[in-house]
């Protein structure tokens, strides 16, 4: 099953190339991204050279935005989250979009959480068939739960998913991978 495409004369496909073969950012987010010259730039302004451990992907056009983008790299000692939308034709010029930059400090990640969806073949094999990943966070988030309208603080928490149909086995490879090496420095005193 694919998203629907973004409607206009200039509809972008609904299923993206894969960026999971890649194992740089470059060469991934060009394969993936709509506007990886905005991203990269964005990026590189943040690590400065910074290595790069591991990073996530994601990308899909909505029929109210168009496309929607992101980028999440670790390198070792911080979160980058690169995130670009296109503004809806009533908020802006035809073309316009938000370009804009999040740096979490892993010291700030409470908790790592990875479910994993398996189905069965007739054979017995298990076989991942989506994956959702969750990093929660020391800061409170801002919107808060709402309970008889009285606003619940609540963790602010950065959520990641992938199915078969969505990004396909190499891109929930790549995501449970993530996951792991992230969990993985979670606690750990950075140098």
């Amino acid at each position: 099953m694919s998203r629907p495409s973004f409607g206009g004369g200039n509809d972008l496909p609904a299923v993206f190339p894969d960026w999971s073969p890649y194992p740089d950012l470059d060469s991934a987010a060009r394969a993936y991204l709509r506007d990886p010259d905005v991203a990269l730039e964005a990026l590189g302004g943040v690590l400065n050279g910074a290595t790069v451990v591991c990073f996530t992907l994601e990308r899909f056009v909505n029929e109210v935005n168009g496309v929607w983008q992101e980028v999440v790299v670790c390198d070792g000692s911080r979160l980058v989250l690169w995130h670009g939308e296109d503004v809806p034709p009533t908020d802006g010029p035809a073309g316009s979009m938000t370009s804009s930059l999040r740096v979490v400090p892993l010291s700030t990640v409470t908790e790592v959480g990875c479910r994993r969806r398996l189905s069965r073949s007739p054979s017995g094999q298990a076989r991942t068939d989506s994956i959702d990943v969750y990093l929660l966070l020391s800061s409170m988030d801002e919107a808060g739960a709402a309970d008889e309208g009285v606003h619940l603080p609540r963790h602010d928490a950065l959520r990641f998913g992938k199915t078969l149909d969505d990004g396909g086995a190499g891109q929930i490879a790549r995501l449970e991978d993530f996951a792991r090496l992230v969990a993985s420095l979670v606690g750990r005193p950075t140098l």
